[in-house]
């Protein structure tokens, strides 16, 4: 994947926005708000330009240095590929409680507790996309 492709509109990376929540933190406020509205809000350079005060080209670059470092920081670090493997292996544990749960009736309580583990595991990333709320029932 080209780390550093010219912005289009039509070809967003939707993958920005992970790396946003990853590392949003550590770009300028600049450069994070100009991402934000751009990948998160969906505006267009032109609208954040309107909106910031700051030309459209000026705009462009900002995201364009922002893309940078943050693809830089997931290479460095991989917390997103991280976060994205525990994801998956929370699903795959949720699935396998569950089926356990429906065909193991002495152990229920023992099942309960380790659903709640994997519940907290979510939380503690904060996750809104684990799918932990069949857990619930």
């Amino acid at each position: 994947m080209d780390k550093n492709p010219n912005i289009h509109r039509h070809e967003k990376d939707l993958g920005v926005s992970l790396l946003l929540d990853c590392y949003g933190e550590l770009l300028s406020e600049t450069k994070r708000r100009a991402v934000e509205l751009y990948y998160n809000d969906d505006l267009s350079l032109a609208e954040i330009a309107e909106d910031t005060g700051v030309t459209r080209q000026g705009v462009r670059d900002s995201i364009e240095k922002a893309r940078s470092q943050l693809y830089l920081y997931e290479e460095k670090l991989g917390l997103a590929r991280r976060m994205r493997e525990v994801d998956t292996l929370i699903n795959e544990l949720t699935a396998k409680l569950l089926e356990l749960r429906n065909t193991v009736g002495d152990h229920t309580e023992q099942i309960d507790e380790l659903i709640s583990m994997v519940k907290r595991i979510g939380t503690i990333f904060d996750w809104e996309d684990a799918d932990v709320s069949e857990l619930s029932r």
